[in-house]
């Protein structure tokens, strides 16, 4: 079975790789974003793709544009940028290409495209390693200076890309899919007070939503974990989106209240980020010095083709800052509308939630009805299934927390639309009104150790981790989530302090598990621990990405690759835990349980027949305790002391004569009993009822096969 799934899986990923691996084993470099680096005064560009071969050290280019102006002779600057460093640097005379078609420009639209093959010496300094690393930080930039003045006629900027990526459909789906079958199994599990299984759910999306957080800070993050990050954001209600219904409704919403900020665009978002991050690393001397008055900012109708080109300037609006607007950007989601993403996906996961416990109650209902059943036990059935539900709600709001604080103070950053700032406190008060409402039934109870059973209702959700003497642990992993979303949202001013400000926070949560060690087991402070500390080092390593610290772009690269590295480890290391926690142990339990139990059968069957048990399993080996807790050396007792004691009688004889004659093996005493709790009358009716003082209780454990044939009765007792 996982064979027949695992062919079409893996099909299916490499049917995703292909367009990503033709352009990477090629050994070429082309272009993924084409911008103006100064406003067009001679020269308007509809296209322009450039493609570098290493094979034969060749540029093919393919250029459509309209010249405004006649008799106008352009020579062309091409700069190629690799990781913040020139490595092509050539002028080429336009009308020694194309055939002269392009001296003078053409006053009409025209499109062209050629191939040139560079020297060697040029070949020589694009490095081979550009062809192989992921996420490559490059660009060309092309610059048509008149000749005759030296005036500077067009420029325009392509970002440059080897095909390879961190960011892979294949780790989105991976994600998702151990998420999905993780809160399968939680979901089962949580019925019972021990599951371990729901809380690792929970550390499972944490982790995820981290590794997505941690590129939202105010640094110059390299693009490949930029890219890493994406893969995890939808665990904050983010998915990609290219101009579909709902970011189209957010626009139409926004400008309906006041909205007047950028808007959703379905063009690469590269092109517009501010060129003192990467994947630029540099400002443009032909950039730096125009302002752009005019151009304020971007409107949807210019960039609803892909044809048309922006005009992206070092002083002009539609710059894309580091931080919130570069991610959510880079997925096509403009950052005035990332609240109402939040919002919305929220609300429909709610909606699922909702109609997944709705089928859930009419099935408990429908049996209920058709399979009958006592009134007292439908009842508690039906209060478990109402505080598994309202467990899962908490646990909901325990996922969401994060995304709805972080991009609710943001929303209230931007002054945009009064509508989303209303939705935003909406929200804001929904899910902190559901956890403190919970907080507070916990705070105030007189219960020092909760009973184990109460985990499962919604506060267990909160502290069933915990143990009781640190029941209240909880608080401070809401309380620095809390502080953690303010970092992030509302501290864009200085990436320096919000680095600081998380590192601090999380050092201190380190130490709380260190020192208190709040969980039930030491395995699960150790779990807490692991990623306590790599969220430390994490933090820690995102110093060198500070723009004020001014890293270089090959060192910040490499750092970004250390965490993308150690952030897969861990996710790995989650895992794994989530499979060992998720039942398979239980499983061979259950197995070894079952062959105890047919064993432990066979063994009762046997005896009964009074046959000798030939299993190398004994009945005491099987249940793991003696069946009879006799000593195994059986002394013979005194057969005075061995009869039962009557008080009222204390007169009575006893004739032991008979009693010494019989055979000492007869006694039950040290012998194997056919059954576990079997009770055979010491008298018969007849002779118990010439007794006028029989013992209050008048039985003893059944006797052996060889004293149920032996006729002799048990010797009567003589009064004086």
């Amino acid at each position: 079975m996982f064979l027949s799934l695992a062919r079409p899986r893996a099909f299916a990923f490499t049917t995703l790789s292909l367009p990503v691996l033709s352009h990477a084993l090629q050994g070429s470099l082309f272009t993924s974003s084409v911008t103006y680096c100064s406003p067009p005064e001679t020269l308007l560009v509809q296209q322009f793709d450039v493609e570098y071969f290493a094979a034969n050290g060749s540029i093919s280019f393919n250029i459509s544009a309209e010249s405004v102006e006649s008799n106008v002779n352009v020579s062309a600057s091409m700069l190629v940028n690799a990781f913040g460093m020139d490595i092509v640097n050539i002028t080429i005379n336009l009308c020694d290409i194309l055939n002269g078609a392009l001296c003078p420009l053409p006053q009409y639209n025209f499109i062209g495209a050629d191939s040139i093959s560079l020297p060697d010496d040029l070949s020589s300094k694009v490095p081979s390693i550009a062809f192989k690393v992921p996420d490559l930080e490059a660009f060309a930039q092309l610059t048509l200076i008149e000749e005759s003045t030296g005036d500077i006629k067009a420029c325009v900027q392509a970002t440059l890309s080897n095909g390879l990526s961190t960011r892979q459909k294949a780790v989105e789906w991976t994600t998702g899919g151990i998420t999905l079958f993780t809160l399968l199994v939680a979901m089962w599990q949580s019925f019972s007070p021990s599951a371990v299984l729901p809380y690792r759910l929970l550390d499972l999306i944490f982790l995820f939503q981290s590794i997505a957080t941690s590129a939202l800070l105010d640094l110059n993050y390299p693009v490949t974990f930029r890219s890493f990050a994406l893969n995890f954001a939808w665990t904050l209600s983010l998915f990609p989106s290219s101009t579909n219904s709902m970011q189209g409704s957010i626009n139409n919403m926004r400008a309906l209240t006041g909205g007047g900020l950028t808007n959703s665009t379905s063009t690469s978002a590269v092109g517009f980020v501010n060129r003192k991050l990467s994947p630029f690393n540099t400002i443009a001397s032909s950039g730096a010095a125009i302002s752009l008055s005019s151009l304020g900012r971007r409107s949807g109708d210019f960039f609803r083709h892909r044809r048309d080109v922006a005009v992206v300037t070092a002083e002009s609006g539609n710059v894309l800052q580091a931080g919130i607007p570069i991610y959510v950007s880079t997925i096509n989601i403009a950052a005035a509308n990332a609240f109402m993403t939040v919002f919305l996906c929220t609300l429909i996961l709610v909606a699922i939630t909702l109609f997944v416990f709705t089928i859930g109650w009419i099935s408990l209902f429908a049996m209920e009805r058709f399979h009958g059943g006592d009134e007292p036990r439908c009842s508690l059935r039906r209060r478990h299934y109402f505080s598994w539900a309202r467990n899962w709600i908490l646990r909901l709001c325990l996922i969401m927390f994060t995304p709805i604080l972080v991009f609710a103070f943001y929303q209230w950053t931007l002054k945009d639309s009064w509508l989303s700032i209303l939705f935003a406190v909406i929200a804001f008060i929904a899910v902190m009104g559901l956890i403190c409402y919970w907080s507070a039934i916990i705070i105030r109870s007189n219960s020092s150790a909760p009973h184990a059973a109460d985990s499962l209702s919604a506060p267990g959700t909160l502290y069933g981790q915990y143990r009781p003497a640190g029941r209240l642990f909880f608080l401070a992993i809401i309380i620095a989530a809390f502080f953690r979303a303010i970092f992030i949202s509302l501290v864009q001013s200085t990436g320096l302090a919000q680095v600081v400000l998380l590192l601090i926070l999380e050092i201190i949560l380190v130490v709380a598990v260190f020192t208190l060690r709040p969980h039930k087991s030491r395995g699960a402070d150790v779990f807490s621990s692991f990623l306590g500390i790599v969220r430390v080092v994490c933090t820690g390593l995102m110093v060198a990405f500070i723009e004020s610290i001014n890293v270089k772009a090959i060192p910040r690269y490499a750092i970004g690759l250390v965490l993308a590295v150690i952030y897969s480890v861990t996710t790995i290391v989650v895992v794994i835990n989530i499979i060992i926690h998720s039942g398979p142990h239980r499983l061979w339990r259950r197995r070894n349980s079952s062959r105890r139990s047919s064993l432990q059968g066979s063994s009762n069957a046997m005896l009964e027949k009074g046959e000798q048990s030939t299993s190398n399993y004994s009945s005491s080996e099987v249940l793991g305790r003696p069946m009879n807790p006799t000593p195994e050396r059986n002394t013979i007792l005194d057969p005075e002391i061995n009869q039962p004691y009557n008080p009222s009688s204390p007169t009575a004889t006893i004739d032991y004569a008979s009693t010494r004659l019989r055979d000492s093996q007869s006694t039950t005493f040290g012998s194997v009993l056919p059954r576990r709790w079997s009770f055979t009358p010491l008298h018969t009716p007849t002779e118990s009822s010439a007794y006028d003082h029989s013992p209050p209780f008048e039985g003893t454990l059944g006797r052996t096969s060889e004293e149920q044939l032996d006729p002799t009765p048990y010797p009567a007792l003589k009064t004086g």
